[in-house]
Order: C-alpha cells, then structure tokens, then sequence
C-alpha cells in the first residue's frame, strides 16, 4: 500500500471480514472479499449487499447565493429539486470537458454535493475557484469529507433489512429522494439512488458512527446480507450503463458525447460551459460513448483498441465479462457514424480481432440480457 493512502473508518472491519485490500482513489479499499467479485455481484443482484462508499466526497454549499451559485457550476437544474431530492449532475470546463459527475442533495437551507473519490481535491478548488469569481456574494462552502461516513445498501432485500433499524418509513423514500433520521440509532442521512441498478439505500452518517451502523446493518441482514467490495460495484454498474468518472468521462469528453445530454439544461439560463455545449448540440458531435458485447469469449479490458473496418476507432474505457449478462461487454467512444445500434465493430484481445457489435445500454435489465 502507498505510504500516504487513506483509510475509511471501517478499515479495520474489512480486514475482520478477509478482504483484499487495494490503493484506490488515495484510499486503502476493499476490491472484494474471500467468496469473489462474481459470488459478490450475484448477491447484490439476488439478495442484498453492504458497500463502504466512506471515501467519497461531501462539500455542504449554504448561504441566501447557495442555490444560484450551486447552478452556475452544475449543468442541470437544481432550481427543480425540492427539499428531500437528490438530483445527478455534472461539472464541466468552459470547454465542455467534465470536471466530474456528481449529485446533489437539497436540504431546507443548503446543498451536498457528493463527488468521487478520485476528485475530492480538484473539485474543490475548482469550486472554490468558482466562488472567488462569484459576484452575487451570500455562499458558505465546506468540504465535509473527512467527517461523513457512508454506507451503501444495495439489493431487492435492501428495504426489508433496513425498516426494522429505523422510524422513518424507508417505503415511503421514493427513487432520489431522501430522509433524515435514525437508523440503527445513528443519526443518518438516508436516499435512495444507487450505482448496482438494484434497489437501495444509501446511509450518510458521522464519521465515528460508521463502523456501530456497518455492524447493525450487518447483524440485521443475517444470512440476507454480504460486504462487498470495488470490484463488484464496479460490474454492477457497467451492466446497467452507469458512467464511472476516469473510465467513461473525463475533462476531455463532454456530457453530450457521454451520453449525459438530459443532465444539461439549456433553458435555465448560463452555466460554466453552456456556450460550448450549446455549439456542440448545434453541430452533432463527432463521437459518441457507445456500448459493445462481445459475439465470443473474451474480456475487453479498458485501454484495448477498438476497430471499425478493419481501421482504429477508439479504445475500451470499460470492459469486463458481465456475471449477470454471461458474456463481454464494454464502452468506448466511437465516430458518429460507426455508433448506431448493431454496427459490427472489433475489439483487439491478445492481438487477435474480437468480433462485438454496438448495442444500446443498460447491457442488463432485471429478468433480461442484452444480445
């Protein structure tokens, strides 16, 4: 491990629990524990699964500018939420490139903003940045990372391992939205967005709570319930088409390009980037984030080049064999006009040409594989 890598609060229970720990993001990380990645992702998919998501980012913007300023730097409307919704959003240069993809949560009287890992430090001096060039004044903003702890519930057993631990009424938390209250008699922050495609929970609480919630969400799941690691998180969201920041998107792709064009509301008037991506939009883009499956056995593994016509197309930014879908599956940008649904592409595996074709994502939906 690096010398200067982090750790979450719930280190010491990953190690409890046999996981292989790895540097990820700055952080010490469990990639997967002793039943593996496919036994992990097979879980969350049938039963329920507890994610330490600890490392991710929270920056609290408050103040009488707060909600100005908040959808000057993000690309969507954050002016829609109401208190108790969460919104998916991005951050983007004046180029259109994306700083990063984040959410937001509206509270009565301020914001969270909640970004990757990998970004905490970028992000807020870009922030930061931002608000110094602020003119309308009125906006406190806090970088709250080190103080939160978060937990991530994940599966179709999520609600049922959670409604006893709680008052609130976890049915009753509609997709992005959220609550605060108790759970397991920790003060919580508890939504219900997700990154597995499965229905869940996510529980923010303070710091030093974390390990006593990881614990009573543990005892509470009995046999329903399993730790998983980066691993698995990583092909359950690749499955149902969710981007992942330094893979899929990053400064020198745009929301449009992504696939992200419905996070970017033109009608609510400027935002960083707005001009550019409203040029873009104008014009077409000239490459589009595309979903491949392979048409044999193979693992795409991110960086292995990508071919239409026998010519260079692109690369793999994600790739892997889909436990739930049975085969490989992977993302990559691609010319416009090589990105339509059924186009016959190769993937280059061991030198060898890999016959795939272009499909329209999620790869996988409940009781369903994409072919």
């Amino acid at each position: 491990m690096a010398e200067d890598s982090k750790r979450t609060p719930l280190y010491a229970e990953h190690v409890k629990l046999g996981a292989k720990m790895i540097p990820f993001a700055g952080f010490e990380m469990p990639v997967q524990y002793p039943t593996g990645v496919s036994s992990e992702h097979r879980w969350v998919r049938e039963h329920a699964g507890l994610f330490d998501v600890s490392h991710m980012g929270e920056f609290s913007v408050a103040g009488s500018g707060a909600l100005e300023f908040v959808n000057h730097v993000v690309a969507n409307d954050v002016s829609r939420l109401e208190a108790g919704q969460a919104q998916y959003t991005v951050m983007c240069r004046e180029g259109g490139g994306i700083v990063d993809d984040l959410l937001v949560y509206r509270f009565p009287e301020r914001f969270r903003l909640v970004v990757n890992a990998a970004n905490i430090e970028k992000d807020f001096r870009w922030i930061q940045g931002c608000l110094d060039e602020w003119e309308a004044g009125g906006v406190e903003l806090v970088d709250e990372s080190d103080r939160i702890g978060l937990l991530a519930l994940q599966g179709a057993e999520s609600e049922a391992i959670v409604e006893p631990l709680t008052p609130l009424d976890a049915s009753a938390i509609r997709y992005y939205r959220f609550a605060e209250g108790e759970v397991a008699g920790v003060p919580c922050v508890v939504s219900r967005t997700g990154y597995t495609g499965e229905d869940g929970f996510e529980l923010y609480c303070a710091a030093e709570a974390a390990v006593k919630l990881w614990q009573a969400v543990m005892e509470a799941g009995g046999e329903r319930i399993k730790p998983i690691g980066l691993g698995a998180r990583d092909t359950l969201r690749l499955e149902v088409g969710l981007a992942l920041y330094g893979n899929d998107i990053d400064e020198q792709t745009t929301p449009l390009e992504a696939g992200l064009g419905w996070t970017v509301k033109f009608d609510k008037g400027d935002f960083i980037g707005r001009a550019t991506l409203m040029k873009q939009k104008e014009q077409g883009v000239e490459r589009k984030l595309c979903g491949f499956v392979l048409q044999r056995q193979g693992f795409p593994r991110p960086g292995y080049e990508i071919r239409c016509q026998g010519k260079p197309a692109g690369v793999v930014r994600s790739g892997t064999v889909g436990p739930s879908v049975g085969q490989g599956i992977g993302t990559g940008y691609l010319p416009s006009e090589w990105s339509a649904p059924g186009t016959e592409i190769e993937v280059v595996i061991r030198d060898r040409a890999t016959p795939a074709a272009v499909v329209r994502m999620p790869f996988y939906k409940e009781g369903s594989v994409r072919r």
